[in-house]
């Protein structure tokens, strides 16, 4: 369990999130303004009359990010509600013209209710964190404060884009059901399973560094031992998985002191800054009356039918879980390579195709792919994997090539430094596969017992001194007969027939 010591006793942590994930459409929720808004894009070109609520402009569902959401909630193991409202969110603030944002009531069913995700708990074993609903929304404009001195300028090309936003459950009926968030790490790794599930369904890029993912935070904290629930902030805004931990640990922190001080926490909405990783408060925390929802009465009630759930489940991939699990169990990998190569669908669909239902190669293509591809991703590209060496760029090295060079090591054509060789050619830009660039360079490896024979009996003949002393109990010296005998045959020779040569010789 994660604690933090405080002055008079430990304390545990109690944290919410609520994660919008922007939905990937090719036009709006409401309006057919093009949903792609990305930084090359002038501003203010992709808005339509009806984003900046022009009189008499009527939103029209955009039954494709329905189907989006409907998608994600079942990729988060949840009921999909077969009867679901929209209503217009009160509240003022430059970036959202309307005046009001259509979103889902909290009082009625989302389209997406109770669910849940597994993730890794702090003990080590499988935890499921509970999720209490995900409802469509329309996403805010952006304010840009760094045009002008003394002005903000508005950018309405994102306003109206499709979120969804998914929201942790707390069971306050039944505290001591701890299926919540209790630490910094368990949050990344819980924000981490729910942007994988979203790109292995399509539903959204989920990048937060572009902001297309983003967090509120709620923490609150409490005795070691306690069942209570107190007092929650909530941090908004967050696009980073490591400023998220800071936020969580600096505002768990900051309410601990308040409270060994003999004060009370205020329920605030906080504000966080990058530059010292502190938060503060920005405003006081709205309630859901504050916001004045009502019934848009623009939209008509969202009915769902079952045939269109059973439709989104049966053409769905595997999912990022699934994938860890088929790993762990037909390939024998470990958890951590497993949660590395499904970081994305892309990865996990390059892993493969490279292994090819042949478990002999998984493990040491995750190996070569974890310490080796990872570290230069320029070198690889999992969507488009063709050599494109002959265009004098850097070259891709593909599933095949990489089969390819696993299969040499096991067959022993080629040893492990032989292909490292063979890869940091192809990394320079060496064309052909590595069979043909190990043939071009000389690079396989000796099998021939009877040449390598040959080689043992010249190395043992020149060493006389050594092998009576390997004979007198300095086996030791093994390690420098099979060094002379490698160093004889340029590094070629198969070091499992060297060793069993020499140790028949010297015997």
């Amino acid at each position: 369990m994660f604690t933090i010591k405080g002055k008079k006793t430990d304390w545990e942590l109690v944290i919410g999130l609520e994660t919008h994930i922007e939905v990937l459409s090719n036009s709006k929720l409401f309006s057919g303004a093009s949903a792609d808004y990305n930084p090359t894009v002038a501003p203010n070109t992709q808005v339509s009359m009806i984003d900046v609520a022009m009189p008499g402009m009527l939103p029209v569902l955009n039954e494709y990010c329905v189907e989006q959401a409907i998608k994600m909630g079942l990729g988060l193991n949840a009921e999909i509600s077969r009867h679901s409202k929209f209503a217009r969110k009160q509240y003022f603030y430059p970036d959202l013209p309307q005046g009001y944002q259509i979103s889902q009531p909290a009082e009625e069913p989302p389209i997406v209710g109770r669910g849940w995700v597994e993730i890794m708990g702090d003990d080590g074993q499988p935890k499921k964190i509970l999720i209490e609903r995900a409802h469509l929304e329309q996403d805010a404009g952006k304010l840009k404060h760094d045009v002008h001195p003394t002005k903000s300028f508005a950018d309405y090309n994102r306003t109206g884009v499709a979120l969804l936003e998914i929201v942790t459950f707390l069971d306050t009926k039944n505290p001591e059901n701890n299926s919540y968030i209790s630490s910094p790490d368990e949050a990344e790794r819980y924000l981490r399973e729910i942007r994988e599930i979203a790109r292995a369904l399509g539903v959204s890029k989920a990048n937060m560094e572009e902001g297309s993912m983003r967090a509120d935070v709620n923490v609150s904290v409490r005795p070691v031992g306690s069942n209570e629930f107190r007092t929650r902030t909530e941090t908004k805004n967050m696009v980073s998985f490591k400023f998220i931990k800071s936020a969580i640990e600096y505002e768990a922190r900051r309410q601990i002191e308040i409270y060994e001080n003999g004060g009370t926490v205020s329920q605030d909405t906080m504000r966080y800054s990058q530059a010292d990783g502190t938060t503060s408060v920005m405003r006081s925390k709205e309630d859901a009356l504050d916001y004045r929802y009502f019934p848009d009465p623009d939209l008509l009630p969202l009915e769902i039918s079952e045939e269109t759930i059973e439709r989104i489940r049966s053409n769905m991939p595997e999912l990022p879980a699934a994938t860890r699990a088929r790993y762990i169990r037909d390939y024998g990998l470990t958890e951590y390579d497993a949660a590395r190569l499904t970081e994305t669908t892309d990865i996990s669909k390059w892993f493969d195709t490279a292994v090819d239902n042949k478990p002999a190669r998984a493990k040491p293509i995750a190996n070569w792919m974890i310490s080796e591809l990872f570290a230069h991703p320029e070198n690889w590209d999992m969507k488009n994997a063709v050599d494109t060496s002959d265009q004098g760029t850097a070259r891709i090295i593909t599933p095949s090539d990489l089969a390819e060079l696993v299969d040499m090591i096991a067959t022993n054509e080629i040893n492990g430094k032989q292909a490292k060789e063979i890869f940091i050619k192809m990394l320079d830009g060496e064309s052909g596969t590595p069979r043909n660039i190990a043939d071009k360079f000389g690079m396989k490896q000796i099998t021939d017992a009877a040449a390598i024979e040959s080689v043992v009996n010249d190395i043992i003949t020149k060493n006389a001194a050594q092998v009576e002393q390997y004979k007198s109990g300095k086996t030791g010296l093994l390690g420098f007969f099979v060094g002379a005998v490698m160093k004889a045959t340029g590094g070629k020779a198969n070091p499992a027939v060297v060793n069993e040569i020499l140790r028949k010789k010297l015997s």
